[in-house]
């Protein structure tokens, strides 16, 4: 209705069903319901139960008498004749048109528990080919948030749909227990009773944290219907869990693949402990941005001609001040030019061709000249403060995008520095502690923190004449943080245990080559990854983990990695986790009859206190989780995350898969992006709450919320209809629209189900060689998105498989097929054949639809699995249900075409129709003749008796003579309208009830001579 405020409507209740009778402008109707009914109206009063998507028509004139309702009647008989409604078989159902999924959702959970659907979904599978997905483990701190719920319902409808198509999988869900959000949470519980605490004793606190945090975890994702071994997921602290990450520990070390050196890392300073390059985030900070003279210590000659009696210094440019007191080299390019701009008695040398750009940064005007110089490899300057020489040395990582072409070295806080270092013979010094304050033997800035010293080390370079920009020049520019606390991290060398990852980097390159990425980019980003990567930092500096169970010397120091004593910590930690490491002695944690120092051969040896690097525990769930396992082995066929893990949980994966097995621990890997609003901002607590806090208004929905108004059901579909290749997009407008489409199938489920209230599929189907022309067509149309559907489950485009879903519900069903049987379905008699063969595909597309939608629409597939009719061999649940195909059609090229060309000529006799009913005529009032073309006549001729059903009217005429176009033109039909079916016809059946009842509605209501 255009106007809806100039509608007038009232409302009687007659036992079941609701009489409504209504005014609209100049037109009125009167409408019967039954209650929960979609309707749709007519131009003459009738009401119908209307497929999904179609609207309420009420164009009568009030002049205009109100004919007996046809279907969906009430029970006042009309002045003008007998009432039929008795006689027709109107839709009825108990399956509710109200979803109501927060109620009835957590019904079902409770039903599914108590029979133990999952239990029987894998026992039915329990012959059926495996297929694994191994999921990555989520950390066990907080309540789920979106991402969580994107990455958890993509998993379940991954496995559902591979269950669905035949596959056994099991689903193991995991947990990553250890690590510093946790050891910091805890930390922040226990305040002061935290310093009383022995290290087991604040393990035990930890442990205890981290398996409420799982509890809590569980249950939300359960509470998405989510399908798996919850009652027995895999977590990192489980004792087994632990001993595997032992005993990996041992087998990089038996390969070779671990040493222990002193070289930079990610340090936070706020947490005192090294990081990995996935505990990094890239922020924006602002930085002094400072250029340093360091006077050349040789005579100048050295660097060429020209510079006799020239004070020269070689100028370098930092962002970090702080480490200029650990300064022992200048890194120059073998292949670059240099130059000396000389003012008056200063000579200061920088690459040519960033010559410009550090006058420009320094504000120097014009040099009085340029001398060209050549800065020797091995050439020495001095230290702008500290009596000590800094060495020149040839690096191929000097670049000429930025600053002077003269790199600072400090070797303990870089890793190019270091390596040139290395390469140089220099001192991997840092003089800088674990809490970022400068060693106490530190010159002038002994005790302070890094960036205290800051500010005075620049004031002090000015107030020498060393420094060349103003003091007060500032760069703002991305710089790493910590992942947890949000500062700025430094470069920092400890002595740490490394994975020596050039041993393996090829054969992991080899892997990714055969590794399917999805999407496709993946692979060339991860490799990029691992080509670029130094190697890996295994150690952590805290407690709550698990122990690297190194053990080192008394007498020398030597670190040592026995196979022996690894096993034993194994079997150690397998019966009492990693508090041993804590609580007993050496004695106790070295193998029987000790352990010798690989060093000095000393035996008094201490374990060491470094636990493992936390993507190294999840990096060997496969190990740990699948290998050797019945239904679960290794490699697995997916792994599902985040595009954060192809430097995270797939890299770490990938590295221990390699460097253990040779191999990686996957088949396939599959890539979602990150959740954002509808602005492109990331959709997260921490960022919304960082935008309340900076005074932007943002919305943020709690999961909660949507669970407790709309239920999970909702989310499913938000998950599964997006492109999550790329990054999601949610907000209150994405739910509005969500809910609309899910009304949409729903509806559609329930007017496929109402009709088939009176059927079997084992007794009442009709043999396929028995359908009609139109159900052949609807079949076929059910079998080609049958198979789209599939096929997008098969290749991981969920999205695709909900637009096929969805567009099956509303074009191919509701606006073509299922309005067209509705006659059928209400006026034929009940056992006929043509209602009958109408049912069976109405059984066909209710059953596909139940069982294409049950990955997705969890809930939803299995209500309608309920009100279905059986087969005999069904199972109870839908989700225990196989796919299967429709009604198998044989090819046939001719009637596809036919098909194909109704398609075409219905647009064209909708619009004429709608002409029709805008001059107040009502559809079934219609002759339709059409003047054909000869390639349509072909198609039409045999379907003459079933054109009027085909394009909903009560007469069609084919004219004899061909046209060069097919054209169509509606009149009014001749003879009488029935008042049971309300087609005319210009032949009464004569029966003694009603002398104007059509044949077709004599013969069901069973009248001798009557067409049944």
């Amino acid at each position: 209705m255009t106007d809806p405020t100039n509608f007038r409507g009232q409302v009687e209740r007659e036992e079941t069903t609701l009489a409504i009778s209504m005014k609209y402008s100049s037109h009125e109707a009167r409408l019967w319901l039954m209650p929960g009914m979609l309707v749709r109206g007519s131009d003459d009063g009738r009401a119908a139960l209307a497929p999904p998507g179609l609207h309420l028509y009420i164009p009568r004139p009030v002049s205009q008498p109100a004919p007996a309702p046809a279907s969906g009647g009430g029970k006042k008989r009309p002045p003008d004749g007998p009432d039929f409604k008795d006689s027709l078989n109107l839709p009825r159902t108990e399956f509710p048109m109200r979803a109501d999924l927060a109620r009835r959702e957590p019904g079902l959970l409770a039903e599914w528990a108590e029979a133990r659907l999952y239990e029987r979904i894998l026992e039915a599978r329990k012959d059926a080919p495996t297929f694994v997905l191994h999921d990555g483990p989520p950390y066990a701190n907080g309540h789920i948030h979106y991402g969580h719920i994107l990455n958890k319902v993509l998993k379940d409808v991954v496995v559902k749909a591979r269950t669905m198509a035949g596959f056994r999988c099991r689903y193991l869900p995991g947990w990553d227990c250890h690590g510093l959000p946790i050891d910091l949470a805890v930390e922040r519980e226990l305040g002061d009773k935290r310093r009383a605490m022995s290290p087991a004793e604040f393990i035990e606190a930890c442990r205890a944290y981290a398996l409420r945090q799982v509890e809590v975890q569980s249950k939300e994702f359960q509470r998405l219907g989510v399908f798996g071994e919850f009652d027995r997921p895999y977590l990192t602290l489980s004792p087994g869990y632990e001993a595997t990450i032992v005993r990996a520990i041992g087998e990089f070390a038996r390969r070779g693949h671990l040493y222990k050196g002193r070289k930079p890392v990610y340090w936070c300073v706020t947490d005192r402990t090294a990081l990995a390059e996935a505990e990094i985030e890239y922020k924006d900070h602002t930085s002094p941005s400072i250029y340093v003279a360091f006077p050349w210590a040789e005579a100048s000659e050295r660097l060429g001609a020209g510079l006799e009696g020239l004070e020269v210094s070689l100028v370098i440019y930092t962002t970090t001040p702080w480490t200029l007191p650990a300064n022992l080299g200048i890194c120059v390019h073998p292949e670059l030019e240099y130059v000396a701009l000389v003012y008056g008695k200063r000579a200061l040398v920088v690459a040519k061709v960033l010559a410009q750009a550090v006058r420009t940064a320094c504000g120097l005007g014009a040099p009085e000249r340029e001398v060209p110089v050549t800065v020797p490899d091995r050439g020495r300057a001095r230290h702008p403060w500290i009596e000590r020489d800094s060495l020149v040395m040839y690096g191929a990582h000097v670049t000429a995008d930025m600053g002077t072409g003269l790199v600072h070295t400090a070797p303990g806080h870089g890793t190019d520095d270091f390596k040139i270092g290395q390469q140089y013979g220099l001192e991997t010094y840092c003089p800088v502690l674990d809490d970022g304050r400068f060693a106490a033997d530190v010159e002038r800035y002994g005790g302070l923190l890094t960036r205290e010293a800051n500010p005075k080390i620049v004031e002090d370079l000015h107030a020498s004449g060393r420094l060349l920009s103003p003091p007060d020049a500032r760069l703002s520019h991305a710089y790493p943080h910590c992942w947890r606390c949000k500062h700025p991290v430094m470069f920092r060398a400890t002595p740490q245990w490394f994975a020596a990852v050039d041993r393996f980097r090829q054969t992991a390159l080899d892997e990714i080559e055969r590794t399917r990425w999805i999407p496709d980019w993946g692979k060339n980003r991860i490799r990029g990854m691992i080509e670029a990567r130094p190697d890996w930092c295994l150690s952590r500096q805290r407690v709550w983990g698990v122990p690297i169970p190194a053990f080192s010397c008394r007498r020398c120091g030597e670190s040592t990695l026995d196979p022996d004593a690894i096993e034993h910590v194994a079997k150690l930690f397998e019966k009492e986790g990693i508090g041993a490491w804590w609580s007993r002695p050496a004695s106790e944690l070295l193998p029987p009859g000790g352990l010798a120092c690989r060093g000095c051969g000393g035996r008094e040896l201490e374990p060491e206190r470094n636990i493992v690097d936390v993507w190294f525990e999840s990096g060997v769930s496969w190990a740990a989780v699948c290998e050797g396992v019945p239904g679960l082995d290794v490699p697995v066929d997916l792994y599902l995350e985040g595009s954060d893990q192809h430097r995270g949980w797939f890299h770490t994966a990938l590295l221990t898969g390699v460097a253990m097995r040779d191999r990686a621990p996957f088949k396939a890997v599959l890539t979602h992006g990150f959740v954002l609003d509808d602005q492109g901002r990331p959709y997260s607590k921490s960022e919304i709450e960082k935008a309340r806090r900076e005074g932007r208004k943002i919305e943020y929905i709690p999961p909660d919320d949507v669970l407790k108004e709309q239920g999970a059901e909702i989310l499913r579909l938000w998950a599964a209809s997006e492109d999550f290749s790329s990054d999601v997009r949610y907000s209150r407008g994405h739910l509005t629209q969500l809910g609309e489409t899910y009304r949409k199938v729903r509806n559609t489920a329930r007017y496929l189900i109402s009709n088939l209230y009176d059927f079997s599929p084992d007794t009442d189907a009709v043999p396929i060689a028995k359908l009609g022309w139109l159900d052949r067509f609807a079949l076929r149309r059910l079998a080609e998105c049958s198979r789209a559907v599939r096929r997008a489950y098969d290749d991981y485009e969920l999205h695709v498989a909900v637009r096929l879903l969805v567009e099956l519900c509303t074009t191919d069903l509701s606006a073509l097929y299922l309005d067209v049987i509705k006659d059928r379905l209400y006026c034929d008699a009940a056992r006929s054949r043509s209602r009958r063969a109408a049912q069976t595909v109405c059984y066909e597309i209710g059953r596909q639809l139940a069982t294409l939608l049950a990955p997705i629409l969890v809930f939803t597939s299995e209500e309608i699995w309920r009100h279905l009719p059986r087969r005999k061999d069904d199972p109870s649940s839908v989700h225990i249900a196989l796919w299967s195909d429709s009604l198998a059609l044989e090819d046939d090229a001719d009637e596809s075409a036919a098909h194909a060309q109704f398609l075409a000529l219905r647009p064209k006799v909708n619009k004429a129709l709608e002409a029709f009913r805008a001059q107040k005529h009502h559809q079934l009032e219609a002759r339709l003749t059409i003047s054909p073309t000869a390639d349509d006549r072909a198609w039409l001729r045999p379907l003459a008796d079933a054109l009027p059903d085909l394009f909903i009217v009560s007469q069609t005429v084919i004219d004899d003579h061909d046209a060069d176009e097919t054209e169509v033109r509606i009149e009014a039909a001749a003879g009488k309208k029935c008042p049971r079916c309300w087609k005319w016809s210009e032949t009464a059946s004569g029966d003694a009830r009603c002398a104007e009842l059509c044949s077709r509605c004599a013969g069901a209501l069973g009248a001798p001579g009557g067409v049944k």
